[in-house]
């Protein structure tokens, strides 16, 4: 029963806050600390983690100026204190038994990630995410759980995200891992990358889901806003650099066709603005990256011809 950090980074989440540190509070692996991480909250968001602390002695906060997921996160991994670190947004929830699940795997397989399935919520609908391919038992090598990450129309379960993850907190800090501030938007899919390429890094997947990634408007991932996404764009150049540096220069196009995506995003955001210095700039990228796309995307010819469309228009 060794002791887990879950961090919460906090931000104008009082509508949804509650529901988010119940879930946590109610977990059946009772060795825990929770780490809220108020980043400049407007809003209730505080009260709410101060009573909760109040009856709940495994509940801490810390308050700091506005900075951002990557600031929030890196704060909670600077205090947290246990064997194992795990993540949550704000708006999200966790079954009870995420936790000791996450746990138990990760003790039966002797590795430090382990990562269980999760359902996309919306305010209406709940669905359950099905892997086309499916991920074998027993223990991932690190390539593959970049595969597994990046091909996500094929394994949608898994996802580069970190709050389906429980990390063992040696791993991190021996490699000094830390989340990159200077990203809005990313910070997590390349902080996930770096666990999983770190030296002596092994994982292991449930089938079951236990998470309960909440999808609302207003949130970061669907702003309209070029400078957000052009942070992703940066996420995944590096992580396309770092699988090179790591020795896997034959997945790196898994990357690539992710940046050449999200590159084709922002183009239509910058049609949209009338931005053309950055619709210049995507054209060009998604020009080079053409080809990692394509192959990404075999069997998707749809995909192609938006992507063709886009380059002559």
């Amino acid at each position: 029963m060794e002791k887990i950090s879950i961090i919460i980074p906090i931000y104008n989440a009082e509508l949804f806050l509650d529901r988010c540190l119940e879930s946590v509070a109610s977990q059946t692996y009772s060795n825990i600390e929770v780490l809220c991480v108020d980043d400049g909250s407007t809003d209730n968001s505080r009260g709410i983690c101060e009573k909760f602390a109040k009856r709940d002695s495994r509940f801490k906060v810390f308050s700091k100026v506005n900075g951002g997921e990557s600031s929030a996160r890196n704060t909670g991994l600077r205090n947290a204190t246990g064997k194992y670190i795990g993540f949550i947004d704000n708006d999200d929830w966790v079954e009870p038994d995420m936790y000791e699940i996450l746990y138990k795997t990760a003790l039966d397989f002797d590795v430090p990630i382990s990562v269980v399935n999760f359902f996309r919520n919306t305010q209406t609908e709940q669905t359950k995410m099905v892997n086309i391919n499916t991920i074998p038992d027993g223990v991932i090598s690190p390539k593959d759980m970049m595969i597994y990450a990046l091909n996500r129309d094929n394994y949608r379960g898994y996802c580069s995200y970190i709050w389906n993850k429980l990390f063992n907190a040696d791993l991190i800090q021996k490699n000094n891992l830390l989340f990159d501030e200077s990203l809005k938007f990313g910070g997590d899919v390349l902080f996930h990358a770096q666990v999983v390429l770190s030296d002596g890094c092994k994982g292991v997947y449930n089938e079951k889901p236990l998470y309960h990634y909440f999808q609302r408007e207003s949130s970061t991932a669907h702003k309209r806003d070029i400078s957000i996404k052009m942070d992703i764009l940066k996420a995944y150049k590096h992580i396309e650099a770092l699988l090179i540096k790591k020795g896997h220069l034959d997945i790196s196009f898994w990357a690539g066709g992710f940046y050449c995506y999200h590159a084709i995003r922002t183009a239509e955001l910058a049609i949209e603005q009338k931005n053309t210095d950055v619709l210049s700039l995507m054209k060009r990228e998604i020009q080079l990256y053409t080809d990692d796309y394509i192959k990404t995307n075999e069997n998707f010819p749809e995909k192609h011809e938006q992507l063709y469309n886009l380059i002559r228009g």
